[in-house]
Parts: structure tokens; C-alpha cells; sequence
């Protein structure tokens, strides 16, 4: 994470999510906020392109912009073990 201003907001979770959180910033030293940071980072990092990649796809679906026939057999037959 950089080391720009940062903004506080709460987030409710489960006694069993604060319970496992709290044993595992005590186990590496850090605090809560900082695991909790990283962890949305990560999780952001990885769900922004999936989804953009999905909308993408849904708007190439709905435009009629298909795989041919060709293209599936190929792929599969790329693919076979």
C-alpha cells in the first residue's frame, strides 16, 4: 500500500471473522487496520479486472460477437487431455 492519506470507515463483520483476525494480527505483528487494508487491496486488485473483463464480455455477447463453431472445436481440441 502507498503511504497516501488514508480515510477511516467502519465494516461489520462476523465475532468468528474479528476473532480469526485478531489472532492472526497478533501471530504477524501488525495491527487490524493494516491487515484489513491489505487484504481489501488485494481483493480489489484482483475482483476490478474480473469484473471489467465480464462487462466487456457481456457487451461483446449482447453485440452478437460469438466464437464460430471452428473456433470452439479448435479450442477444445487444443485443450483435450
Amino acid at each position: 500500500m502507498t503511504s497516501a492519506a488514508k480515510e477511516q470507515f467502519n465494516v461489520r463483520v462476523s465475532p468468528e471473522i474479528r476473532a480469526r483476525l485478531d489472532v492472526y494480527a497478533e501471530m504477524v505483528g501488525q495491527s487490524k487496520a493494516t491487515i484489513t487494508a491489505n487484504a481489501l487491496s488485494d481483493y480489489l486488485d484482483w475482483r476490478i479486472p474480473q469484473t471489467q473483463a465480464l462487462k466487456e464480455a457481456i457487451a461483446a455477447a449482447d453485440r452478437g460477437e460469438f466464437a464460430s463453431d471452428e473456433e470452439v472445436e479448435a479450442f477444445f481440441n487444443a485443450h483435450e487431455d
